[in-house]
């Protein structure tokens, strides 16, 4: 049924511009269309795009509460540009308290296990919360990110949280994302001015060389495929 629902979608918006998509999928879903941002580049594209046309699509975020505060200082400065309510999931308490408790405040730096089990208590479970019950899951995902993402499709199943994931950005260059945010002048983090490409959480984040991976900066004491559990193939 999942893949009939995908097949349907990608023949419905055939030749849709992403505006036009976007209005498509807020009128067939109405009220289960949902749009998760980290506020990186990808998803300050996405944000404007749905506040220029007032779509009445939820825009949400995970504040993991180790984010850096040029993060939050974008966060703000979007809030006040767009007007438009952005919700957001923290972690369960109990579950950060537990995790300091036993493995101390850096546990993630000791295995890729201990890093995931971060990551799941931070960020894929307020998402599980986030995503529940909704129709349509918007994403900032560009295929050159990584080679992980560089199979996934514009529309695709996630099974891992039973949603129909939309990719609108997916073979956009970041050339192109850049050129958009300057043209529009969305806010940006100020992070990306210094070699920061891909920003999550700070201890496991670090600014990149020019001849290095775009998520080189991400978990990069790891050799694994710089994931942490939301975008799963």
């Amino acid at each position: 049924m999942s893949v009939a629902i995908v097949n349907a979608l990608l023949e419905k918006t055939k030749g849709f511009s992403i505006e036009e998509t976007l209005v498509f999928l807020a009128s067939e879903y109405q009220g289960k269309v949902v749009f998760s941002t980290s506020f990186g580049q990808e998803d300050q594209v996405i944000t404007a795009l749905i506040a220029k046309n007032d779509l009445p699509i939820t825009i949400f975020t995970l504040d993991t509460s180790r984010l850096f505060q040029e993060t939050y200082d974008v966060f703000y400065k979007t809030l006040k540009k767009y007007k438009k309510e952005i919700k957001v999931f923290f972690p369960e308490a109990a579950s950060v308290e537990k995790l300091l408790e036993t493995k101390g405040p850096n546990s993630f730096y000791d295995s890729v296990e201990n890093r995931k089990e971060c990551c799941f208590i931070r960020k894929v479970a307020p998402l599980t919360k986030a995503l529940k019950g909704n129709a349509i899951w918007i994403t900032g995902l560009r295929a050159e990110q990584s080679e992980n993402r560089n199979s996934f499709d514009l529309f695709e199943y996630d099974a891992h949280f039973d949603i129909i994931k939309f990719n609108p950005l997916l073979k956009w260059s970041l050339k192109e994302v850049e050129d958009y945010l300057e043209k529009n002048n969305v806010p940006q983090n100020a992070l990306h001015k210094q070699g920061f490409v891909s920003i999550g959480c700070a201890p496991c984040t670090r600014a990149i060389t020019a001849d290095e991976d775009i998520r080189a900066g991400r978990w990069w004491w790891e050799s694994s495929h710089k994931e942490c559990g939301l975008h799963q193939k």
